[in-house]
């Protein structure tokens, strides 16, 4: 048990060491590119402020990095000073040594998902906002509600509210549908209820739709007229309500589930959010693959000049594994193969493979 603790915490000292190295590192470089960017519109200290915001979602972007690192770093240690072969030497397999990281990595990897996730969610959000303000640009112009989905349209005359029950894959066909306009001060001047409407080249098309003028000084109903088809000039493009998405990251994971069915009831496909989700849940048995990869190639006593060779070619393999992940994770957003296994598969491989070597290494 205390060779255990021993090894648990010189893990855990060299996690927090390169994880500080890279948070440093990369707030460094991200304050010289927001000063690049904007530094004559904000001050010094908007600027860290926003790096500070920015940081979070790189940081969790290169969680596995950091991982594979520090177990390269601590087990090269322990091979050097010869702690693995005294362990050996007194009835201990080098498995053995690996239970107290792995438990390590399954604590990190739960921290990961409950609480880094979140905040790069609420982060991420913060700086967009912030970004958008220095780049004077509107907000989203979708978003999804129990009550349905919600677009915003305008332009310096007039805004214009939509609320669709149901639309399409891509945002493009609504059904049941309201339009309300409103002027830049003042409250709606015009409503509009349609059964359907789609969006052509700069505007929608409705049909079977009626339309309350609301600024006429007389009751609306009394003023009503319907329209087998209208046309309404829109600023929107497809591309637009699309990217209002918004990256799945944005969500916190607890929301998630939550965020899909809305987005399924609306008529949307949810898969890449779907395919976010689960490879969120499958992070930890990805970084305890990390974790075994650089063991399986630094455990052993180094001699001569192998070790730079070693500790390549596990960096390399690793960063194999995480384009392959990439590659399973875009397989599933397509809908080539299931979300699950687009999550799962390539952590759960890469654990049995370097199992396999280890076990070869030590035993075989």
């Amino acid at each position: 048990m205390i060779l255990h603790r021993y090894f648990a915490r010189r893990f855990a000292w060299t996690f927090a060491a390169t994880f500080g190295g890279f948070f440093v590192l990369m707030l460094l470089i991200d304050l010289v590119e927001q000063l690049r960017r904007y530094g004559g519109d904000a001050s010094l200290g908007d600027m860290f402020q926003l790096s500070l915001l920015n940081l979070p979602t790189g940081i969790y972007a290169i969680l596995p990095l950091i991982m594979v690192l520090a177990t390269v770093t601590t087990f090269l240690g322990l091979a050097r000073s010869s702690e693995l072969i005294v362990t050996r030497a007194a009835g201990r397999s080098a498995l053995n040594a690996l239970i107290a990281p792995l438990i390590v990595t399954l604590i990190i990897g739960a921290i990961a998902i409950g609480v880094l996730n979140p905040l790069v969610a609420a982060t991420l959000k913060e700086y967009e906002a912030r970004e958008n303000a220095l780049r004077s640009d509107g907000p989203s112009v979708l978003a999804i509600s129990e009550n349905g989905l919600w677009l915003r349209q305008g332009d310096d005359n007039s805004q214009t509210v939509i609320r669709a029950g149901r639309a399409n894959l891509d945002g493009t066909q609504l059904q049941d549908v309201t339009f309300i306009t409103f002027p830049p001060t003042g409250g709606p001047t015009r409503r509009i209820e349609a059964a359907s409407a789609n969006l052509t080249q700069g505007a929608w098309e409705l049909s079977e739709a009626k339309a309350w003028p609301l600024n006429s000084g007389r009751v609306a109903e009394s003023v009503a007229t319907t329209h087998t088809t209208l046309r309404i000039p829109s600023t929107l493009t497809a591309d637009q309500i699309r990217d209002s998405f918004g990256v799945p990251s944005s969500i916190p994971i607890w929301e998630l589930p939550a965020f899909i069915d809305r987005l399924e009831v609306a008529g949307f496909s949810a898969a890449r959010h779907q395919v976010w989700f689960q490879m969120e849940l499958a992070q930890p048995a990805f970084l305890l693959a990390m974790v075994l990869i650089g063991a399986g190639f630094t455990m052993r006593h180094q001699r001569g000049g192998r070790t730079g060779v070693m500790v390549l070619t596990a960096i390399l393999i690793c960063f194999a594994l995480f384009f392959l992940r990439n590659f399973a994770q875009i397989l599933g957003e397509n809908g080539q193969i299931s979300a699950g296994l687009a999550a799962w598969a390539p952590p759960l491989a890469a654990i049995a493979a370097s199992l396999g070597l280890l076990l070869h290494l030590e035993d075989g």
